[in-house]
């Protein structure tokens, strides 16, 4: 019996995040927002699946999204995953919006919200949280699921089909390590920029005291202000948990090395988005620099806005990140994050999901739990960032202990928003917003 996807429903979701300085960084002052959506069926569940914004311009994305639905609506489940590449090519290769990209900014990041959903919706037929649904899908399923398009340079569908094969050998055992212990994390609810030194302390000594052992602060503000809260984290964490710093793509190249070598007095473990997103050879130059300053204890870090997989595959080819951070929604959707963790492998990189904002800590605990199960293998390096917002607002969050992700039990993707939360904050009717 097949499901018929009936309707496309669309919802501009936005939380009033700004004036308490939440997320605030070098560069964002913004609402946390989703452009939401919802695919009801004929006789299944509702499938969710949502983009993240930062408040105006969520419009435009929830816009892309209705410009997009034609290629889902009326179709069934059952023939999207019979030929998934060809689906997805339909969102993200349609011949007149694709001009709009190709494969980048908003309709590729709609793309994401409907190809999330979709997903969303097939782990939810089987009965099974994403996770699972995708660790138990066979090679073959798997390699089908991904668009080797522009990146067999780098990787090719029998390369993906051996990691994939080489991945069943322990899966069980690897699976009863995360049942009993979590998914390693880090917080980065301690350093936004905008909070004074006084809330940075005493946020960094909650999280230490509840079991944190790596949190991340943005830098980017003035050189002496980022040295001193990062001197303020450092003292209250001791030498021996991990630092990360995010400078939002702040910083020009010597810009970044130059500062970079002022903060290797606290010990970063990493610094992330260094320099502008696009910028290959300017991450791979800024990670040979932060290398030779730190004797190899701090690597670049990025990947929340890279826009597709062929800019992970150049970020991997040039040598210029030692940590990849995949974006649930950014790209589009599964089927391309699956290609990024691949290459990620091929390449020895370990593979550190963004999250944060709305629903971002929902989605990628699956796909970092997946990689552990079926692709990388190895929870040495492996981190998923956790920030402690809007938690609230979906039907199955997160929940964390002792500074580790707990395995998500309920079917799907853990995309579902509550309908209280949808109508309280949908903009610009919600009533938070009138």
């Amino acid at each position: 019996m097949s499901t018929r996807i009936t309707a496309v429903d669309v919802h501009d979701v936005r939380f009033p995040t700004a004036a308490a300085g939440d997320g605030s960084d070098a560069i964002n002052r913004g609402d946390y927002s989703a452009s939401y959506v919802e695919l009801r069926t004929d006789d299944g569940p509702t499938g969710a699946g949502f983009t993240f914004t930062n408040g105006r311009g969520n419009e435009i994305t929830c816009a892309a999204i209705e410009a997009l639905a034609h290629h889902v609506r009326g179709r069934t489940v059952e023939e999207i995953a019979a030929e998934p590449v060809a689906f997805w090519r339909s969102l993200t290769a349609d011949v007149q919006l694709r001009w709009l990209g190709p494969e980048k900014g908003v309709i590729h990041m709609a793309a994401g919200a409907l190809v999330n959903a979709v997903w969303d919706l097939r782990a939810k037929l089987a009965g099974k949280p994403m996770w699972r649904y995708l660790a138990e899908l066979s090679t073959d399923e798997l390699v089908a699921n991904i668009d080797f398009h522009h990146i067999t340079d780098a990787l090719t569908p029998d390369e993906a089909a051996g990691i994939l094969d080489k991945g069943l050998v322990g899966a069980v055992d690897r699976l009863a390590v995360l049942e009993q212990d979590g998914f390693p994390s880090y917080t980065t609810s301690v350093g936004w920029l905008g909070y004074p030194d006084d809330k940075v302390r005493a946020l960094t000594r909650e999280a230490y005291a509840q079991g944190w052992r790596a949190m991340k602060m943005k830098v980017g503000g003035p050189p002496a202000d980022d040295l001193r809260r990062a001197r303020i984290i450092r003292a209250e964490i001791g030498p021996d948990a991990l630092l990360m710093m995010d400078a939002n793509q702040v910083w020009d190249v010597d810009e970044a090395i130059t500062n970079m070598t002022a903060l290797a007095e606290v010990d970063p473990y990493w610094i992330e988005e260094p320099t502008h997103a696009d910028d290959i050879l300017g991450h791979a130059r800024i990670a040979r620099a932060v290398t030779a300053s730190t004797d190899g204890r701090c690597r670049v870090a990025t990947g929340e806005v890279a826009a597709n997989r062929v800019i992970f595959k150049q970020l991997l080819q040039a040598e210029a990140i030692g940590v990849m951070q995949i974006d649930a929604c950014r790209v589009a959707g599964v089927n391309e994050v699956l290609a990024e963790i691949l290459l990620a492998a091929k390449f020895g990189v370990p593979v550190c999901p963004h999250a944060g904002g709305v629903g971002l800590c929902e989605y990628v605990q699956h796909l970092a739990i997946f990689d552990y199960l079926r692709v990388g293998t190895s929870l040495d390096g492996r981190m998923v960032e956790y920030v402690d917002h809007l938690h609230e607002h979906f039907v199955d969050p997160v929940r964390t202990r002792g500074g580790r992700y707990l395995l998500p039990t309920a079917p799907g993707y853990s995309a579902t928003m509550r309908p209280e939360s949808i109508a309280r904050f949908r903009f610009p009717d919600g009533p938070v917003w009138r």
